[in-house]
Formats: structure tokens, sequence, C-alpha cells
């Protein structure tokens, strides 16, 4: 039943991290119950280029070769540049204008990376579906270097689709254009929403074709990130006994996203900690804007707390908790309500990976891991229902609140209301006159249902006595009008793939660059999808 998963959205986890006699590490068993800043993406806008080509740094290069493997990328017939974000170029330290001539498309195809380049696949293992796999690493992605943006931040920048590495375990390190839509929509759709995730720098056509269940034409995306560290980064080491690299990786990552941690006595516990709570934070975010990761394996999830790999993720439409939209995720582990569970038990896997870093007593550390560990429930229910709040227009917090919001989604989930809409037009309503309620109440197949509940929102609206139009403008400030639906991701990676048609996915870049706007000139966008439009299964399009 929906209200006994839902309650709190309550789980427990038992993360087990425990010692053999001999004190050899024993891998541990957990046991799972359950805001937009205008940005401008340019498409092809081929202007005068200047002659500032990118001056890469390379902080994670200078680890070594047991980190990575030096790898030139693999040129291709005839690139086209598809899109550009022009406003992230500036971010980083690019200049769009040389991005966008002949020199910046050498670099986004791979053809001719600038002088300061120097193009490495990243190696790293993971467990993918609860399954450990010893060796994985960038098996069609090449990171490029480190640019140090006008706001003082590094990041990385990484061509994917670039051709074949030494880890891509027989493929041909390609990527289909189709992939290539969906990652640069997915991305930047979500970093409009104000979440974390890696940015989408440009998209690039390859003039040639890949072949998968049939031939397909290809593309490049360069992406933009603060890290492409894993989880699965430090399994590699440990699980391989490499106490060493294992410790320079650990104080790398605190020298270049921690730096608070460095002088701290026990650093590596805090690298712990400072993970758990961007995790819980990250996970928060996607529920509360229905997102669904898709395939949450510890080599998919960022050590710095950004949505990375976007895969056969989605987004619900009709509210069901159960819902996993990836086609080989047939049991539901990727679940949007089983994401918090499986975050938890990805975190307990690095704990795991940093247990020696942390104290010589292994007994003393496994204490202490799991006490921060434990941390990760309280955070996240903590973001969770703080957001649910904020999407209900409650400025102040109560007791009864959560259960006020998990009532709604209850229903929601009963009467089949869409997830998005339902929000959204309920901040529109009346805090006293029940006579506009009608464009929420038609969502549910008994509208009934939204009646009852309303009447308790509405007395709970009633003690704050805050004025609609603020309350309005802070539900849709948290509220989106337009998320990128199944559907409409499937529609442009199919006229991408086709017919080469970019038009809709430059469409959808626009609309979605103001999710929390009303443009109701783009109302087709914001419907849910038709019962022939509905997009049950997603595809990661390797």
């Amino acid at each position: 039943m929906f209200r006994n998963e839902a309650r709190a959205l309550r789980y427990t986890s038992q993360a087990s991290l425990y010692l053999c006699e001999g004190g050899t590490l024993l891998f541990s068993q957990a046991t799972l119950e359950a805001g937009s800043s205008s940005r401008q993406s340019d498409i092809h806008d081929m202007r005068a280029p200047e002659s500032e080509p990118p001056n890469f740094e390379h902080s994670f290069h200078s680890l070594g070769e047991g980190f990575h493997s030096r790898q030139e990328p693999a040129a291709v017939r005839a690139p086209e540049l598809i899109a550009l974000n022009r406003d992230l170029a500036e971010q980083i330290g690019l200049d769009p204008d040389w991005l966008a001539g002949p020199d910046g498309l050498a670099m986004l195809s791979g053809n001719q990376p600038p002088d300061t380049a120097r193009p490495l696949a990243m190696v790293y293992a993971g467990h993918q579906f609860g399954n450990w796999v010893p060796r994985l690493g960038d098996g069609r992605a090449l990171l490029l270097g480190e640019m140090v943006g006008h706001d003082g931040a590094r990041r990385d920048v990484q061509l994917k689709g670039a051709g074949p590495t030494p880890f891509s375990r027989g493929g041909d390190g390609r990527s289909s254009i189709g992939p290539v839509v969906r990652e640069y929509l997915g991305s930047e759709a979500m970093a409009a929403l104000g979440i974390p995730t890696t940015r989408a720098l440009a998209a690039v056509s390859t003039g040639e074709h890949v072949f998968r269940e049939r031939p397909e034409p290809g593309g490049i995306l360069c992406r933009v990130a603060i890290s492409h560290i894993r989880i699965g980064t430090f399994e590699y080491f440990a699980r391989s006994g490499d106490a060493d690299r294992l410790a320079l990786l650990a104080d790398y990552v605190i020298r270049r996203h921690f730096p608070e941690l460095i002088d701290r006595e026990q650093r590596h516990l805090d690298l712990l900690g400072q993970v758990v709570e961007r995790t819980a934070d990250l996970v928060a975010q996607w529920m509360l804007v229905g997102f669904i990761h898709g395939v949450m394996n510890t080599d998919n999830l960022s050590i710095v707390g950004e949505t990375i790999d976007y895969g056969p993720f989605g987004y619900l439409d009709v509210f069901d908790p159960d819902t996993a939209y990836s086609y080989i995720d047939r049991r539901g582990r990727y679940a949007w309500n089983r994401q918090p569970m499986i975050a938890q038990w990805n975190l307990s896997r690095l704990a795991e990976c940093l247990l020696e870093l942390i104290d010589e007593d292994q007994t003393a550390a496994v204490d202490q891991v799991n006490e921060v560990l434990g941390t990760f429930k309280a955070r996240f229910e903590a973001r969770f229902h703080a957001g649910l709040g904020a999407k209900l227009g409650l400025a102040e917090k109560r007791p009864g609140d959560v259960e006020l919001a998990l009532g709604l989604l209850e229903r929601m989930h009963e009467q089949k209301a869409d997830m998005t809409l339902t929000f959204r037009r309920l901040a529109a309503l009346d805090s006293r006159d029940t006579g506009g309620d009608q464009p929420v109440r038609e969502l549910f197949e008994q509208p009934e249902s939204f009646d009852a509940w309303a009447i308790e929102w509405r007395q709970r609206l009633a003690t704050e006595k805050r004025p609609d139009a603020d309350r309005r403008k802070a539900m849709e400030a948290v509220n989106p009008a337009f998320i990128l639906r199944n559907h409409l991701a499937q529609q442009a990676v199919d006229a991408a793939i086709e017919n080469l048609d970019f038009e809709p996915m430059k469409r959808l870049v626009r609309v979605l660059d103001r999710p929390y706007e009303d443009q109701p000139e783009q109302a087709d966008l914001a419907r849910p999808p038709r019962p022939d439009e509905r997009v049950r299964h997603t595809f990661c399009g390797t």
C-alpha cells in the first residue's frame, strides 16, 4: 500500500560494515525496505572567431597513469555544430566565438584538440545493479582538461562519443546522436531547475553513422562537470588493494573539492560526511520534481553531489512512487521511491573504501563511518519534507505538515494525477474560495478525493495569514510549469535520429531554460502525454 511507503517515505537501512577475524575487509550487506538563471544556447552560431583557444589545466592528469589512460580522440568525417551553450562557455572561461569557429569545432569533434589539452580516459569500477564489476572506466569519454572559470571554480571539460579507449570493453567508443540530444536536454533542464548537475557545453553531429540495432547518425557531447570522480573511482583502488593510490585519490578530492577539510585530523571521515550530505540533498531535490535517475550504480554517483550520467532517466507524469522507467531495471531497484535507499547503499560502499584511511583500528573505523552513514536518513528527510512544505505554499514548519503533504501524494497516486501539473495548478488556487479549483480537480479520476484534502490544506494556510499573492509567487518558484517530459525528450531524439532535425531539441532548450515561468504560447509542452504518447521504458542508448 502506498500509505505505508509514503509516510515520510520511511525505510530502514541496516548497513553492517564488518571484518573477518583475520582483519580482511568484508563487504557490507544492506537490507532495504521499503530557479532559473537565464542561459542562452545558440544553435550553430558561426560568428567570426577570435584567436582565444582554451588554456586547459590538468590537476587530475598529474595523479599519474594509474588513475587514467592517455588517449587521443578518433577523428570524424564531417562534424557540424548542433548546439553551443555560450553562457556556460563564458562562465567557465572559454571564448564562445572561438568555440563556434573552425578551431573550436575541431576541438569539440575530437578532430584536433588544442595544444593545451591532454585527453585521457578515467579509470573506475562500480556496483552495477548491486553486482560488482572490478574495472569499468570511460569507455567513450575523454577528459580534455580543466578550466578555471571567472567564478574561480575548476571544472572538467569532457568529450563523450569521441572514440574507443582502453576501457571500451569491445565497444566502438562512439555515440548515436540520440543520447547526445538526450543528455544535452537532460542536463540543461536539470540546471534550469536549480539542481546540481553536469552541464552540456556543446553538441556535434559527426557526419558518420554508428551501428546499434540499426545504423544511426553519430554525435559527440561536450560535457562540463565540477568533477567526474565517482564512488566507483574509490572502489577501483580500495578493492584492488592499492592503498597508496586510494590515499592519493582521497587527498586529491579533499584538496580540490573540499579544501576546508585539509587540516582536519579526521579529514577522511569528514570527507565521507560531506558526500553523505550532498548526496542526501541531491536525491531529495530529484524527487521533489519527480526525477528518476534510472541507473544509480556506484559508478554513476558523483563524489561532489552533481547529477551525472544521463542515461535511462525520466520524470514522473502520472504519480506512481514505484515507477522505474529504465528498460533494464525490471525489478524496480532504482524506482522513484527507492532512490534514497539506493543512495545510502552506495554511500556504504564508499565508506568501506575509506575505513583504513579513517582509523588503523578497523573496529573503531567501522563505528565512526556507521555513525556518519546514519545521518543520511535524517538529512534526506529534512530536505525532502521541507521541499514538500514549500511546494504546498507553507512558509512555516508545523506539526502535521508532512502528513498533509504525503496525504496529497497518496491521493495523487490513487487517482492517477499528473505530479507536475497538480503542484503547479495548486499554486493558483484561492486560499478561501473553492470556486476556482477545477483545474486541479480535473487531474483526479475522482475529484472528490482532492476536495477532501483541499479542506485540510486551506485550514493549514489560514494559520499563516500570508497574502495569496505572496504564497502563489513562492509556490511558483518551486513548482515548475515545464519539465523535460519523457515523450518530449523522445520526440526530440527521434527527430534527430530519423531526419537530423534538431528543431524539437532547440525549442525544448529555449522553453526549459525558464521552467518556473508561465509561457502560454508553449502550453503544448506543459501538458501530460496522451495515452498513445506515454513513454513507459527509457534506454541508455550507449
